[in-house]
């Protein structure tokens, strides 16, 4: 009879226990049970980078509050709206190019607060 490895808690089944009386059990609940925030109580940063992209320039936005299927719709409306590629990966929309200024004002425009992080 061979044992099966457990390679994360997400093999527990959700099933989480600690003996530490002070642990923050936050960071285990499910993103569906997460409240949502409305877009004018969420920051945003809007960051520009080219640093690990072969020299290219992309405009990152971080601080997304929310479940990933509105992390998806934000960011295909930048994609859309920018005319341009990007992806969304752990939990940060890459647009591509320089276009910081352009997504601020988008995003400004749908409710959310915006800094401009960086240059």
């Amino acid at each position: 009879m061979s044992k099966n490895k457990l390679n994360s808690l997400s093999d527990l089944g959700g099933f989480v226990y600690s003996t530490n009386q002070n642990e923050d059990f936050s960071a285990y609940i499910p993103e569906e049970i997460v409240e949502k925030l409305a877009p004018n109580q969420q920051l945003l940063e809007a960051h520009f980078s080219n640093k690990g992209r072969g020299g290219k320039t992309v405009t990152v936005v971080k601080g997304f509050k929310g479940g990933d299927d509105e992390l998806e719709a934000l960011g295909k409306l930048l994609k859309n709206k920018c005319g341009v590629g990007g992806s969304v990966k752990d939990g940060e929309i890459i647009i591509q190019g320089n276009t910081r200024d352009k997504v601020i004002q988008i995003l400004q425009n749908e409710g959310f607060k915006v800094k401009r992080v960086g240059g």
